[in-house]
Formats: structure tokens, C-alpha cells, sequence
């Protein structure tokens, strides 16, 4: 515990891999790996630096004097330049060639493009686990029928696994999504206060083929292959729209399934892995809250609301450069990242310990099954010898009056009811054998396997393990 503030994000949701990819240390550590690099670069295109001073700077990338960087902001106001002051400390020799003809941008924009890089390609990584249980879960229940639904009132049979691949179809969306966006991510370079890279064109004397071979030494070393063709001083934060509304997508998805849990759970149907001596109510010992799913939906909602804080900076973009930016990214980057892998910690572990109560589901479609197949029993009734308009106007009666029974609470048996009829010319046996539930669920197991088959390639590198969480 502390006397401070601390987001719930780090101390209770998110994973260690990722709060330490979005610490201090990553970022700084990162920042002087550029400054590296450019040096390197600068270098290796003529300018006067020596090898001593690029030594001199790798050797010294780690080790941050945050207290240093402290004093020196409050005095000159100005981060970046704090840390270049630090890092000139520690690396005397090379002080005066940190930062050579760059603008702060340069570290502070390219850091972030790195880390929001490998942040996407870890949330791809967990969200192709979250595919392959799914997968595994759809295929294990791909021929169970349950009742389905449409506006939530009963409707056709499904099976319980194709009613997973419509989650699936989902994810499987949002995997394209952030392959979309790693693939369209590219580097800012080096390119100085208005992205006219004045300043090299002064340094490299005029040589404009110096300027590009930096920039793409520079991008090289952090595992880039092409620079944006045109910038002001920063990227383009249109990309920070397409990177969290690729987040807002993934947690879409998981409230749309975290949310058919929670209604299933209700009934009863299916339901979310619950510890053995897990609480569920303060005051109601009994209950079995679904609190991990509802957890999903809460953590999705602040996702998708925070998506909307990349368009409105990238809107407002004034020219070539304006602050009011920053404040903003700093959070809605980060927690937007942050909160996106808790959902999907979160969904491996439901997807993972989900418990289908598969004589509960059978008992709901034989409920409901009489009403399914009424068209069913029509036409075998009209194979019998019945008139096809009495027999449809006798299911429609003895249907409703069924349904009136069911809601009064009374005991009602539309099996029995048709069987009296003598117009129908079926027994109960007869019309017993025309409810048999898989024939009422369609290509549903079929459309599972080929969906599974077809989404292989995708979850091959999914990788064994699911995330473990704290209640």
C-alpha cells in the first residue's frame, strides 16, 4: 500500500511484460539508444565523431541518474535536455555530439513509435491465445445444441461451439486489425523542428543523399524498413488514431463475448471458472457472480471511450507542431495499452476455466424444441394425411395456449396437446421421434471445423500458457 495514487492498471490489471515495456526505464533507456544511433550514423556518413564517443555512449545506455534529471528540469524546464545533460555526466567525452542536429521529437516520437510497436505485436500475441482456447472450446462443444437467440427471445437451435465462433469471427477481426497497423507503422527519423531536416542539410553540406541513407541507418536499428515520407516535427498522430481504434476493437470483441457470458451465466447455461473458496457476494453466500466477465466489459468500456482521445489530438494538429498533444498521449497511449492486455489476460482466463452445464442447456432445448419444430411437425402431419391449413392452425392454437400456460406459471405439454388433436393424425411417439435437437441445428459443426481449419495459420504461434490473474 502508499500514501499516493497508483493506477489500478498497474497494481491490479496488467501484465509485467507490459508495465515494463511503458516504464520509465524502457523509455529513457530507449532514448539513448537513438542518440546512439544517430551518432552512429552521423559517423558512419562523415561528420567528426570518433569511436571513442559512440563507446563511450553504449556503454553508458542503462545507467540513468534519474535524480540528475530531476534537478536539471526544475531548473531549465525542458526534459529531453534534462536527459541530455544527464547522459553528457556520465559520458563526458561524447557530451558535445548528444543530440547533433536533432529536435526533441526525434527522441521523444521515436521511442514511442518503438514501444507502441512492440506493444501491438504482445497484444497480437495474447489475442491469438485467446483464439486458439476459443477454437479449442468450439470444437469440443461444435455439435451440443442449445437454444438460440434473436433481440434475446428464443429462437432456431445452435450448437454451443458455433455460437463460439461468432466470438471467434470477432477476434479473428481485430488479429487483422493490428496486423493492419504494425504493417502501416512506420519510423519519424531524424527530420528536425519543421520536418525539413534544415539542420542536416547545413551538417552534410547540401547532400540530400546523406540525409536519407541517416535516416534509414537509423530506422534499421530498430527494426524498421521505411521512414514517413512527409512530417512536421512529429509523426503523424493520425497513426495513434489507427492504433487505438485497432485496441478499441479487440476490447469490442471481448465485451460482446464477456457479455453473452454473463447472460448465459444467468441461466445457468454456462459459466465462468469459479475458485473453490472464491466469495461471491459480501451478503448473498450463495452467489456466482460473474465478476471476471463483468471485469472484461468495465476494462472494454474504458478502452473504447479512450479511443476517441487519439482523433480529437490528431484533429488538432496546428501546422507543423503544437503541445497539446502531449499531456494526453502520455495517458491514453499507455493506459489504452495497458487496459487492452488486461482484457485479454482476463478473456484467456474465463475462455480457459469456462464450464458448460450441458444437462441444463438440454433441458432449455427441450423447453423450447416443441415450438422450434412446429413446421417440422407440420409437414410430417401433412404426410400423414393431414390438411396442411387445419394442421397449421392447430400448432398456432395449441401453441399459444402453451405459451399462456408457460406464463402463468402452470404446467403445460404441447407434445400431449397435438397428440389429442385427431386432425393431426400423430401420436406423442410420433411427434417424440421429430424432436431430436440435431436435426434443428444446421451446418452449425460443420461450419465450426471448416472456420478452425481455416484460422490455424493463425493461432499456430499462439504459444502454450494462460495468463494467470489476481482476483
Amino acid at each position: 500500500m502508499t500514501d499516493k495514487y497508483e493506477s489500478p492498471l498497474s497494481t491490479r490489471y496488467a501484465s509485467e511484460y507490459m508495465l515494463k515495456l511503458f516504464s520509465s526505464d524502457t523509455r529513457y533507456t530507449t532514448w539513448r539508444k537513438l542518440w546512439v544511433s544517430l551518432a552512429k550514423a552521423e559517423k558512419e556518413l562523415g561528420l567528426n565523431i570518433s569511436e571513442e564517443q559512440i563507446r563511450e555512449l553504449s556503454e553508458h545506455i542503462e545507467d540513468i541518474d534519474y535524480e540528475c534529471v530531476r534537478l536539471r528540469e526544475k531548473e531549465v524546464r525542458h526534459d529531453v535536455m534534462a536527459h541530455v545533460y544527464a547522459y553528457g555526466k556520465v559520458a563526458p567525452k561524447a557530451a558535445g555530439i548528444i543530440h547533433l542536429g536533432a529536435t526533441s521529437c526525434y527522441v521523444t516520437d521515436n521511442a514511442d513509435i518503438v514501444i507502441y510497436r512492440d506493444a501491438l505485436l504482445y497484444i497480437r500475441k495474447e489475442l491469438t491465445k485467446v483464439l486458439s482456447l476459443l477454437c479449442d472450446f468450439a470444437m469440443k462443444y461444435r455439435d451440443v445444441p442449445t437454444l438460440g437467440y434473436t433481440h434475446f427471445q428464443p429462437a432456431q437451435l445452435v450448437t454451443v461451439g458455433k455460437r463460439a465462433s461468432l466470438w471467434i469471427s470477432d477476434f479473428a477481426s481485430d488479429i487483422e486489425e493490428i496486423d493492419f497497423a504494425i504493417k502501416n507503422i512506420k519510423f519519424l527519423g531524424c527530420r528536425g523542428t519543421t520536418g525539413t531536416e534544415a539542420s542536416f542539410m547545413d551538417l552534410f553540406e547540401q547532400d540530400e543523399e546523406k540525409i536519407d541513407k541517416m535516416n534509414r541507418l537509423i530506422a534499421g536499428d530498430f527494426g524498421f524498413s521505411e521512414c514517413f515520407d512527409v512530417s512536421g516535427q512529429t509523426y503523424p498522430r493520425k497513426l495513434d488514431s489507427r492504433i487505438l481504434n485497432a485496441l478499441s476493437s479487440v476490447a469490442q470483441s471481448a465485451y460482446r463475448m464477456a457479455n453473452d457470458i454473463r447472460l448465459l451465466q444467468h441461466d445457468k447455461q454456462i459459466e465462468e471458472p469459479f475458485e473453490e473458496d472464491q466469495i461471491g457476494s459480501s451478503a448473498m453466500a450463495y452467489k456466482r457472480n460473474p465478476m471476471r466477465s463483468e471485469r472484461i466489459c468495465s476494462l472494454a468500456r474504458y478502452v473504447m471511450t479512450d479511443a476517441m482521445n487519439a482523433p480529437l489530438t490528431a484533429s488538432v494538429q496546428w501546422f507543423e507542431r503544437t503541445l497539446d498533444d502531449s499531456a494526453n498521449r502520455r495517458i491514453s497511449l499507455p493506459e489504452g495499452f495497458l487496459a487492452t492486455d488486461a482484457i485479454l489476460r482476463l478473456a484467456q482466463n474465463v475462455v480457459n476455466g469456462l464450464r458448460v452445464n450441458e444437462k441444463v442447456i438440454e433441458k432449455n432445448v427441450m423447453d423450447y424444441l416443441p415450438f422450434i419444430a412446429t413446421e417440422n411437425i407440420m409437414m410430417e402431419a401433412v404426410k400423414k394425411g393431414a390438411d396442411r391449413q387445419n394442421a397449421h392452425e392447430i400448432i398456432r392454437r395449441c401453441s399459444m395456449q402453451a405459451v399462456d400456460k408457460m406464463k402463468k406459471g402452470l404446467e403445460w405439454d404441447l407434445l400431449s396437446d397435438l397428440a389429442a388433436e385427431s386432425e393431426m393424425r400423430l401420436s406423442k411417439d410420433e411427434i417424440k421421434d421429430i424432436l431430436d435437437p440435431t436435426l434443428y441445428t444446421g451446418r452449425c459443426a460443420h461450419q465450426v471445423e471448416a472456420f478452425v481449419e481455416k484460422l490455424k495459420p493463425v493461432i499456430r504461434d499462439a504459444g502454450d500458457g494462460v495468463a494467470s490473474i489476481e482476483l
